[in-house]
């Protein structure tokens, strides 16, 4: 039996996660938080949110996130390749600036508009 912490809206339920029947999860106040307790010990994912060298433009960095929620185990990796990003404005938001990353099928898209600096 494993217990964690529901983070999928501001109750924070204490779930317990049974692995040895098929993942019955206890303790949760909404389906969603079944799901969430299913899913942590299954096949946890998180949105990634960073940001990336940003030229031609009036700041340095780019805000960008994945566009889906990516494996957790994938994280550091792709971090890793977001040190080798540079976008050049100008940029749109929701711009895909790598796709299907580490072969996810998950895009890093920047979230914020940028126009070239004059």
């Amino acid at each position: 039996m494993t217990e964690i912490i529901c983070i999928t809206c501001p109750k924070g339920c204490h779930l317990q996660v049974d692995e040895n029947n098929d993942y019955a999860v206890t303790g949760h106040s909404c389906p969603r938080g079944e799901a969430y307790g299913k899913n942590e010990l299954k096949n946890p994912v998180r949105t990634l949110t960073s940001t990336v060298r940003l030229t031609g433009a009036r700041i340095p960095r780019l805000p960008v996130k994945s566009s889906a929620p990516l494996p957790k185990g994938k994280i550091f990796e792709v971090m890793r390749l977001l040190d080798d990003v540079t976008a050049a404005a100008p940029v749109q938001c929701g711009q895909a600036l790598l796709t299907d990353v580490c072969g996810t099928g998950v895009d890093i898209v920047a979230t914020k508009s940028f126009e070239a600096a004059p």
